[in-house]
């Protein structure tokens, strides 16, 4: 590297510093507010980052904001991957492997379809779908990085966030309750929770709130859900790829981050990962995670995200009761 180059990245890397602080101050307050009061951390950064709308345009921080919402949610993305392990998906069995990956598949493909009766575009239906099917926010954000972009899909991206939050904050209290009302058992009982619910975190705190067995079944379910990212993502960049008119613009075929999650869950299946580094890689992406939801929240105004209007939050009550009732459905009908 010669002096030149290493001077104009001090220079990049110094341009960038006033918005990735601005976003990191932000999921520092999200963090907080967290821990102490409950509720979801990247919803919190999601509204605190657009209280600061009005700094969007500044000099000193759009380019860093830029950098944070793409690069640094990238990463977040791609050490999601050192928390699965292929041992977890086996050990669930056949049937609810089957049930869960269906329900997956069910809940995208009619997403799509009431997507576009309800006014949306096709990938903004599987976008949606994406969201509710896989892993919540990070599913909206990953799927995001390989669709057509433009300040409508970015809004609809952020309202995705914004709903499946708060639709998965609304199942990790009341899916417990409807389970043990019907009367599931300890096996049924997390497929079903690990199996419905969008984020991570509300799966665990579901799951744990009714056994450390029930906790221990849905947290597989759902890791197992987080790893069907990188087919869904690599199957929705094959299709959008061609869409855009300049092709020195087109995102690769299979991105970066997607790249380093696959090696990252191949190296935890073959046990390459110690526990700790594990459990430190989920943390440095949950923190990833919060920082660029705060930074794309800071590029957003509410106003933007009223006119869109009411269509997108009816698509997502639709795909996560048509996921609940596939599930349940079938968990039920195996007895």
């Amino acid at each position: 590297m010669t002096l030149h180059s290493f001077g104009l990245r001090a220079a990049a890397c110094q341009a960038r510093l006033p918005g990735l602080l601005t976003a990191v101050t932000l999921a520092l307050a999200a963090s907080f507010i967290a821990e102490h009061h409950g509720g979801p951390a990247l919803l919190y950064a999601l509204l605190f980052g657009m209280v600061f709308n009005f700094a969007a345009e500044g000099p000193k921080v759009k380019e860093g904001l830029e950098f944070t919402a793409r690069h640094v949610l990238r990463l977040g993305i791609a050490l999601l991957g050192a928390r699965i392990t292929l041992d977890q998906i086996v050990s669930l069995g056949p049937w609810p492997v089957a049930l869960v990956l269906g329900a997956m598949a069910l809940t995208m493909a009619l997403g799509a379809w009431f997507g576009r009766r309800l006014g949306h575009t096709g990938a903004e239906g599987l976008l949606a779908g994406g969201a509710v099917a896989i892993c919540g926010a990070s599913a909206a954000l990953a799927l995001s990085a390989v669709l057509p972009r433009s300040a409508s899909s970015q809004r609809f991206t952020l309202l995705t966030v914004v709903g499946v939050t708060t639709l998965s904050t609304i199942a990790m209290v009341v899916y417990p309750l409807l389970g043990k009302a019907i009367g599931l058992d300890t096996r049924a009982m997390g497929t079903f929770l690990g199996g419905t619910i969008h984020d991570v975190a509300q799966v665990v705190a579901s799951g744990y709130m009714v056994s450390a067995q029930v906790g221990d079944v849905a947290t597989v379910v759902k890791l197992m859900r987080v790893s069907m990212l990188v087919p869904v993502v690599l199957l929705m960049s094959m299709i959008y790829r061609g869409t855009g008119t300049d092709p020195s613009s087109r995102p690769p075929l299979l991105p970066g981050f997607l790249v380093v999650f696959v090696v990252l869950a191949i190296c935890n299946s073959l046990g390459w990962i110690p526990v700790a580094a594990g459990h430190a890689a989920g943390e440095l992406s949950r923190w990833c995670l919060i920082v660029a939801i705060a930074a794309l929240g800071v590029k957003t105004s509410f106003k933007q995200l009223a006119e869109l209007g009411w269509r997108p939050v009816w698509l997502l009550v639709i795909e996560t009761t048509l996921l609940a009732a596939i599930v349940l459905g079938g968990m039920l009908a195996v007895g």
